[in-house]
């Protein structure tokens, strides 16, 4: 931020940026807090989601008002983190509860509440900068600390998953040409299930692992490639050339029975060309105006550590506003108590349903997960993971309120 910029800002986000180089991170609710009744807000309350996105938690510091854990699915807090839109509400002392999403870029990380004397657009203009503020000082302090990762537990991450989520990058990112989402479950005892992307310039990349196996040896499995994708990605090696690199570390570094299925995806932003390899892993999806589109007929080849020659690229054209989703097993594998499996179709025929109701990619996979859980009994048998990939043109974007 240039020194002209910083000047324009409001005092009390001066002020707060100020306090920055040396203000500890426990500190931070109390110092949002301050500030913000310097403009004119009664009350500031921050919420963090927890792992799983059912709750969201209050962050307690001195001189913040006590508040209970709210739910994400049966609150006014939770609407405002399901629709991505600022809520209104009476206080019951008088004046108006003003609930924000807190966000990080369109990452969601919670809510906050504010509570005014007297509603005028001018303060949400005033409120919506402030919260911007508050995300970002969150993203950088979670660096230094475990103040929020421990808030946002609901109870102990298994090893596997601590390895797993801290290798993660964020959930949901989006531009004006394309989104990317992911979630992951069993949130507290996800194994070898893991996912990573990176935009850059007019191409994106994605990655969806399924190591194989449970626990620590398929997180340490699942590390060990998506370091091996990352370099790869990194040095610019084509979808081929990526994929026997993490092929060889998984053969050289973990015995015959440890492998990884995969799918290594490519797509041209400018274009909408996508291409991936498909090592062992379930064809991805299209989603096309409402209807599921399968791609073209494509041989999969073994999975990462079992792959004996350079694997070939599988194609497709996407039309704007496609959305891709790439997925392990564990989704439509997921067996009911009867026996039934949660299927493809029933994958295809929910997302294209969220997406008719209005829902953003971020919260169609929230409520997805929720409905593979209740699908199999609320007891996974398997890791489930999944990223939609959503290529928007200028008449087709579809992003967030």
């Amino acid at each position: 931020m240039s020194t002209d910029e910083h000047a324009a800002l409001p005092d009390p986000l001066r002020s707060l940026l100020h306090e920055l180089h040396l203000l500890a991170p426990d500190r931070l609710a109390e110092r949002v807090a301050v500030h913000a009744g310097d403009l004119g807000f009664r009350e500031t309350v921050i919420y963090l989601v927890d792992y799983e996105q059912l709750l969201l938690q209050p962050l307690r510091g001195e001189g913040v008002p006590e508040r209970q854990e709210l739910s994400v699915e049966g609150s006014v807090a939770g609407r405002c983190f399901r629709t991505v839109q600022s809520v209104r509400t009476p206080a019951p002392a008088g004046g108006e509860r003003l609930w924000l999403p807190l966000l990080d870029g369109v990452e969601r990380l919670g809510v906050v509440e504010l509570l005014v004397e007297r509603w005028s657009d001018g303060l949400e203009q005033s409120a919506r900068a402030y919260v911007s503020l508050i995300a970002e000082l969150l993203v950088v302090n979670d660096a230094y600390t475990d103040i929020f990762s421990r808030l946002r537990r609901r109870r102990t991450l298994s090893l596997a998953a601590e390895i797993q989520w801290e290798l993660l990058p964020p959930m949901t990112f989006a531009t004006d040409r394309v989104v990317i989402s992911g979630a992951l479950e069993p949130a507290y005892d996800i194994g070898g299930d893991s996912f990573d992307y990176a935009v850059n310039g007019p191409t994106a990349d994605v990655l969806v692992l399924d190591a194989v196996g449970h626990g620590l040896p398929a997180a340490l499995l699942a590390s060990a490639a998506i370091g091996a994708y990352r370099h790869a990605r990194r040095e610019r090696h084509d979808l081929p050339d990526i994929a026997v690199a993490v092929n060889r570390v998984v053969a050289e570094n973990f015995t015959g029975s440890q492998f990884a299925t995969a799918a290594i995806v490519r797509l041209d932003l400018d274009t909408g060309r996508l291409r991936w390899v498909n090592a062992g892993h379930p064809e991805p999806l299209v989603l096309r105006e409402g209807a599921f589109v399968r791609p073209p007929a494509c041989r999969p080849h073994p999975p990462l550590g079992l792959q004996t020659s350079k694997p070939g690229v599988c194609e497709m054209q996407l039309h704007p506003g496609d959305r891709v989703l790439i997925y392990s097993d564990g989704i439509v594998e997921a067996r009911s108590v009867a026996g039934e499996f949660f299927g493809e179709e029933r994958l295809a025929d929910f997302v294209i349903r969220a997406g008719a109701a209005g829902d953003a990619a971020p919260e169609t996979l929230r409520r997805l997960m929720r409905h593979v859980l209740e699908h199999q009994g609320d007891q996974l048998q398997d890791d489930a993971s999944i990223v939609v990939l959503e290529w928007l043109t200028a008449t087709s974007q579809r992003l967030f309120p």
